[in-house]
């Protein structure tokens, strides 16, 4: 790798590297709503299905339902799960403190899907970076 790329953030899209370390552990940046289904909630959907099914198979569910394996296995997701809803509000050109709308009962919920699974991106660069689209990409704008 180039110095260049090196002090380069990572960001994913068609014509730049893909990282999962900047993907589930950075607040920066923006993902698009493929990334946020097929990237994160598709996988995490899956993956929690196999484990739910995995603390039947050994009986280890607990009196709520939830066995031990599942709890970990959510436990571990809390933080990227944040990471990835505040990247969605940055693509939306939100502040990543509306994820905090979740808190708030049954509204919060559906506003959060509305916004950060069904509604398209900013088009071109917004104040949390370049777009994740080279066709939208303007590449004499510089983001910090």
């Amino acid at each position: 790798m180039t110095d260049s790329v090196m002090t380069q953030s990572p960001v994913a899209s068609g014509s730049q590297e893909f990282s999962w370390s900047w993907f589930l552990w950075s607040a920066k940046g923006r993902i698009t709503r493929s990334d946020y289904w097929l990237r994160f909630v598709l996988p995490y959907t899956i993956g929690l299905i196999v484990v739910v099914v995995l603390d039947v198979m050994l009986g280890l569910g607990t009196s709520s339902g939830y066995g031990i394996i599942t709890i970990i296995y959510s436990l571990i997701f809390i933080y990227p799960s944040f990471v990835i809803m505040i990247k969605r509000w940055h693509d939306r050109d939100k502040s990543g403190w509306w994820t905090l709308i979740i808190f708030v009962p049954i509204i919060g919920s559906i506003w959060l899907f509305v916004e950060c699974g069904c509604m398209e991106g900013t088009r071109g660069p917004n104040r949390f970076g370049p777009s994740r689209f080279a066709s939208e990409q303007n590449l004499g704008e510089v983001f910090e």
